[in-house]
């Protein structure tokens, strides 16, 4: 099969791309600064020069595709230009599902996020959930903004699949995750939030979870990709056992960070913060991303990994890159 696939220069998409190829399928990308798939390119993926917001751009790479995966995103939490959001995320999603449908393409999958269901306060929600109230972030908001767009694709017939991922991690990351971690190894960690939760899905298990979901997908369906579901606070103790790195001491829980988010508000207009310090950073501290996977798993075969097992891996690859000692076997 030949498919086209967006973000492939980012950590999920270009986690799929590799898995694509590596079963024997033709993939296409599209890469705004080419320099940065040179690796793709060598391994024989066609690499197009363009970019999402850029409508026309799609038309080469993705004319004669026998499916769309449409991963690219702008991800950033706390960062002080969210500017690019809405372009990326909103208008960009309109872009790609628009010339899939002028094409003709037979399928698409879509990468939404369990984000846009906000903060869901402690319980585990499944497809059926609909948030109601004000997003907490701005990748969140446009998230949200970008699955009703293509819920609305889908309504007027697009042959498309939803997948929404919680936090995903593993080797190859270089985004949010991969920065706290390197936070911890470091021993630059500030706070730990006590009440943050997530599903932590391992990479490759979202990766073939994107890939069952083209391949035996219900068209028009949504499917939750949801690792198993852990306070922050619990990872960095899998983190300190695995690592031998003491785990910070000092613990927030959510009417604290809220608290401190509101000084924050202030202090940023008078000096400059780190990222994880904004008033934004310190409300998503606080949150709960959690999601019922059961219907990827009867579905899709989804099977994803223990926070363990998944956290073994990726400490390896965070400490070789940190060039320090590896975790024992």
């Amino acid at each position: 099969m030949r498919y086209f696939v967006t973000g492939a220069t980012g950590f999920i998409g270009k986690a799929l791309a590799k898995a694509l190829l590596a079963r024997g399928d033709q993939v296409v990308i599209l890469a705004r600064t080419p320099s940065k798939a040179d690796d793709l390119k060598a391994l024989g993926i066609e690499v197009y020069t363009g970019d999402i917001t850029e409508f026309e751009t799609l038309r080469a790479p993705m004319r004669g595709a026998d499916g769309v995966f449409h991963v690219a995103g702008w991800y950033k939490i706390g960062v002080k230009d969210k500017s690019p959001a809405w372009a990326i995320n909103v208008e960009g999603t309109r872009n790609v599902l628009t010339m899939m449908r002028d094409l003709g393409i037979p399928k698409g999958v879509y990468t939404s996020t369990l984000a846009v269901n906000s903060d869901t306060h402690g319980a585990t929600v499944d497809e059926t959930y609909t948030f109601t109230g004000d997003h907490q972030s701005e990748y969140d908001r446009t998230k949200a903004a970008a699955h009703d767009e293509a819920e609305k694709f889908i309504r007027d017939g697009l042959p498309l699949v939803i997948v929404m991922p919680g936090l995903v991690y593993g080797p190859g990351d270089e985004g949010i995750t991969h920065d706290t971690f390197v936070q911890f190894l470091t021993r630059n960690m500030p706070i730990v939030p006590s009440d943050m939760a997530m599903a932590w899905g391992y990479i490759d298990d979202i990766v073939q979870g994107h890939i069952a979901a083209m391949d035996v997908g219900t068209i028009g369906e949504s499917y939750i990709l949801a690792g198993p579901t852990h306070k922050f606070i619990d990872a960095i103790a899998v983190l300190e056992q695995l690592s031998g790195v003491p785990a910070p001491k000092m613990r927030m829980g959510k009417a604290g960070l809220r608290a401190m988010s509101r000084i924050m508000s202030v202090v940023e207009h008078i000096i400059p913060l780190p990222d994880n310090f904004t008033p934004e950073s310190l409300r998503v501290f606080g949150m709960t991303y959690l999601g019922d996977s059961s219907k990827a798993r009867e579905q899709l075969g989804f099977q994803p990994r223990s926070i363990e097992e998944g956290l073994r891996e990726t400490l390896k690859w965070e400490q070789a890159q940190l060039n320090v000692q590896r975790v024992p076997r």
